[in-house]
């Protein structure tokens, strides 16, 4: 019934600043990635997977400028006017996505906390190496819950990105949330994550620490207002 940290989620306001920025900041550049027709996004990712972090990755995503409006709120809060005014200066880490085998059970127990996951939507994306599919949790307003701290669920119904995705030198080795109640960190079980104070989450809700060609990154998120 565990969730894993799944993948790290850093919005851009391109794919081409998103990749820059990687370079600048960790010496490294992402080597796969996609379209998301249904949300009008498309991204670049890249494998940060550890021992304590297995099969876990980067993703540099950003609003598709060829796709159509999805008609609906893009996920993890990337339509938010602050959040898109942020970007234009720099990427921002913005989220976690937690995997899980057990996904609406783990909803329904966040519920039960007082908490928006969102509800299932199924996705997929071409990829060299097949369509993935995975269901996700999105709320309605396509925000996200606690600042960005609660990791949306996401159950992989096939093959997972870091199946096919090279080693690289950057490689996850904490990752921070703040301000999760401690009844939803106890449904989730996320190993290898660290609870930070709701105090701290008023400016910084995650936090995560990378080893990278650069040395130790250390990138905490964004938050509207900071």
């Amino acid at each position: 019934m565990n969730a894993r940290i799944d993948h790290l989620v850093i919005a851009a306001d391109s794919l081409e600043q998103g990749t820059a920025w990687c370079e600048a900041l960790f010496g490294v550049q992402p080597s796969g990635g996609g379209k998301h027709a249904l949300m009008g996004t498309h991204n670049h990712v890249m494998d940060i997977s550890t021992e304590r972090f297995p099969q876990c990755y980067l993703e540099i995503i950003a609003v598709d400028p060829g796709a159509p409006e999805p008609g609906r709120p893009r996920w993890f809060g990337l339509d938010q006017p602050a959040l898109r005014e942020a970007v234009r200066e720099r990427p921002r880490l913005v989220h976690a996505v937690a995997r899980t085998a057990a996904l609406e059970t783990l909803r329904q127990g966040l519920a039960t906390c007082g908490l928006d996951p969102g509800v299932p939507v199924a996705v997929q994306r071409d990829s060299p190496y097949g369509t993935l599919k995975w269901l996700i949790t999105v709320r309605e307003d396509g925000r996200t819950e606690c600042g960005g701290a609660l990791p949306t669920l996401i159950e992989w119904t096939g093959p997972h990105p870091c199946d096919h995705l090279p080693q690289t030198a950057l490689a996850l080795q904490e990752l921070v949330l703040r301000g999760v109640p401690e009844e939803a960190l106890a449904v989730l079980k996320m190993p290898g994550v660290k609870a930070g104070t709701a105090k701290a989450a008023s400016s910084t809700p995650l936090s995560a620490t990378l080893d990278s060609p650069r040395g130790t990154v250390v990138i905490d998120s964004w938050r509207a207002g900071k």
